[in-house]
């Protein structure tokens, strides 16, 4: 994986022996997108998708660890990356591989006081300022919290393929990537659900607000999207070029 210039700008780690994790479920197939082969791995300007989120949050010096979650038969991680975990126990959902990182982790030894950023393997143009300004935000805060961004356009409700009212879109927001909570809040928050098949999580803040916390939304970037469907690789590849 490319190296790349760490960040000059200092920033406070947290607490004294609590290190960042960051975890990337990477098990999908990402069927929207089109592609041969799961989308994490379609190249973008030459280079698996996955291999560009993973070179962003190299640059964020905070995180003391990158933990790959990918299919139990998954050959990509065979040969390894420098400075990246690959944990091949994967499931058939996104919250069910991130439940099974976090209990490998837990497992291994890793503190349930750290703190864990999931992020979607799929938000490649995620940048270091980006995580950083959420640790920056979380750090401190009893839950924690995920990027976010304020809901931009007129939403509708529908029915039947026609518009039945429009939804006032004061307050809401729409959920970003990375996600960052306590590895061992987050590892309970998603077990308490495992007996109903993850049942209402779409998202790790879902998990933890179905467990009675109220996550901090911080301020992200509408660059900061997850590519889904076909369009959005070549959108991808004009920003990358425009950073050049």
């Amino acid at each position: 994986m490319p190296d790349v210039a760490r960040e000059l700008t200092p920033h406070t780690h947290p607490e004294a022996g609590i290190r960042c994790h960051a975890l990337l479920p990477c098990a999908g197939t990402g069927s929207r997108a089109g592609t041969e082969v799961p989308k994490q791995y379609q190249p973008i300007l030459g280079l698996p998708m996955v291999l560009h989120t993973l070179v962003a949050l190299r640059a964020v010096v905070r995180l003391d660890r990158l933990v790959v979650v990918a299919a139990p038969d998954d050959d990509f991680w065979a040969t390894g990356y420098p400075g990246v975990t690959a944990l091949r126990c994967g499931g058939g959902t996104r919250a069910e591989s991130v439940f099974n990182g976090l209990q490998t982790l837990l497992d291994q030894g890793t503190d349930p006081a750290d703190w864990v950023l999931v992020h979607d393997a799929a938000r490649c143009l995620v940048t270091a300022p980006m995580v950083n300004a959420l640790i920056d935000a979380c750090q401190h805060d009893p839950v924690g919290g995920l990027l976010a961004i304020p809901l931009p356009d007129t939403l509708k409700a529908e029915a039947d393929g026609r518009v039945t009212n429009t939804v006032d879109r004061a307050g809401k927001w729409l959920a970003q990537t990375p996600q960052m909570f306590r590895l061992g809040a987050l590892h309970a928050a998603l077990k308490a659900t495992a007996a109903q098949g993850f049942a209402g999580v779409t998202d790790e803040a879902s998990a933890m607000e179905m467990a009675g916390h109220r996550p901090l939304l911080v301020q992200g970037s509408a660059r900061n999207f997850k590519i889904t469907y076909p369009d959005d690789f070549a959108l991808a590849e004009a920003i990358f070029r425009s950073r050049a």
